[in-house]
């Protein structure tokens, strides 16, 4: 995987021992010397990560990674600071400074890489989910109202796989500090059920559960739908670097070194519960978005824009199958009196019940949708004219013979009739053609006074 990769440091020796490593790996790398001029970089040509020194004159790295986070079209810039600085205190300010990880020198050139990849995959997900919800237009997730705020990693609900009682116990109670939700499962087969069923914000599992390869664990999770999203911290040792290479390959989120440090745990936890949830909701509101791009937001039912891409597809299948499709235009008889009588309230009640109602009339593969108004399409794949004529005609007594529930009406009901024109054929043709046929056997329906049913004469007969 290529990326770019931005290098902050202000002595040129280990700017260029870097680029050399980096471009070895195929990574194209860009280089600032100082504070204010990666931050300048960043803004001209945004970088897939950044390798940030700590210890710089004028801007030192902790402020630099603030000033990133703080502008809304980087807060998700991945951010590893690369540093002389060994104190755990210091790791933990660039954690909560917003640094993704805080490396040592002499840095593990695998581990660099490895971390510098998992980054990057992380970084393309998210820019892909904003990238979505931005086309969907459901709203701009550069907005302080889509940014997740600080406290939203409290109340977590976290999955630990540890066989280890005390350590179980002990990594619970410093979760306990953000008021953290913490399950234990000591298997791995345990924590594969829990993890499908539960919902979680995050697991944390050590490279070693009991006897098991905690690895394979992490390869599991990653591989079913129900747990593939779901962020993993990983917990090792010191000696155990190949491996947590391995790991970070496999999609483990972050991890964390043993001893633990509990201020280094919440900080990486809650990192990872704040990118979770963030994701969550822009693939939610992305889904809403979609759902009400294809959906009648009244009743619930397809819109006119989706049914006719739909009827694309079906037509293909007539041209391969030689099988028909039936197409039913309904009307409903009357509606602007609804409306004037009742009100607009009253006249949306009862398309809501008659959408409702052809939906349950209908078979699975058949397809209701709004086009507009009181007019409904419905679809009817492998369906010929007789025996669509013949579900049209139960849809009608249907909703001639079931009042609808109108609070506004006398007694609470009123009684709606429905006009129904069918149109089948077993040729290929474009959607809006047959439609035009099943409109114009409509109209004869409505000519005829209403409430019945008229099918297309030579669409009958093609079918």
């Amino acid at each position: 995987m290529s990326a770019r990769v931005l290098v902050v440091d202000d002595i040129a020796a280990n700017v260029r021992l870097l680029e050399a490593k980096l471009a070895a790996e195929y990574f194209e790398v860009m280089a600032a010397n100082s504070g204010q001029e990666a931050l300048d970089l960043i803004d001209k040509q945004t970088p897939d990560i950044v390798l940030l020194d700590v210890m710089m004159p004028e801007m030192d790295g902790f402020e630099v990674c603030r000033r990133i986070r703080a502008n809304p079209r980087t807060r998700f810039l991945p951010v590893v600071m690369v540093t002389a600085l060994s104190d755990q205190a210091d790791r933990v300010r660039g954690l909560e400074a917003g640094a993704d990880d805080f490396l040592t020198k002499p840095v593990n050139d695998l581990a660099l890489f490895a971390r510098v990849r998992s980054l990057v995959r992380l970084k393309m997900i998210m820019d892909e989910w904003r990238m979505r919800e931005q086309t969907s237009g459901q709203f701009d997730v550069f907005s302080a109202e889509a940014e997740p705020s600080e406290e939203e990693h409290q109340g977590a609900k976290i999955l630990l796989v540890e066989s280890f009682a005390p350590a179980a116990q002990r990594v619970a109670s410093i979760l306990a500090a953000d008021h953290d939700t913490v399950e234990v499962a000591t298997n791995s087969a345990e924590a594969l059920q829990r993890a499908a069923k539960g919902q979680y914000d995050l697991v944390i599992t050590g490279l070693q559960i009991g006897e098991e390869d905690g690895l394979r664990l992490c390869s599991n999770l990653r591989s079913h739908d129900e747990t593939r999203q779901v962020p993993i911290l990983l917990i090792v040792d010191e000696f155990e670097m190949p491996r947590l290479v391995k790991g970070l390959d496999l999609g483990v989120s972050d991890y964390l070194m043993k001893p633990i440090d509990a201020n280094e745990l919440l900080a990486r936890v809650r990192i990872q519960v704040r990118r979770r949830r963030y994701q969550d909701r822009l693939r939610a509101n992305y889904e809403r978005s979609l759902s009400m791009a294809l959906t009648d937001v009244l009743t619930g039912v397809y819109n006119r824009r989706y049914a006719l891409r739909h009827m694309e597809g079906l037509m293909r299948r007539v041209a391969d199958t030689g099988k028909a499709l039936s197409v039913l235009v309904c009307d409903l008889d009357r509606f602007k009196q609804v409306n004037d009588t009742y009100g607009h309230a009253a006249g949306d009640e009862v398309l809501k019940q008659f959408a409702q109602c052809a939906t349950q009339s209908m078979r699975n593969v058949d397809m209701v949708a709004r086009f507009g108004g009181e007019e409904f399409v419905i679809l009817l794949p492998d369906t010929d004219g007789d025996n669509a004529v013949k579900a049209a005609e139960r849809l009608c007594k249907k909703v001639a013979t079931s009042p609808m529930l109108i609070p506004e009406a006398p007694g609470g009901n009123l009684t709606i009739t429905v006009s129904i024109g069918v149109a089948s054929t077993s040729k290929p043709m474009s959607g809006e053609e047959l439609i035009k046929l099943a409109d114009a056997a409509l109209y004869r329906a409505k000519q005829g006074g209403r409430n019945q049913v008229c099918a297309d004469p030579s669409a009958l007969l093609v079918a």
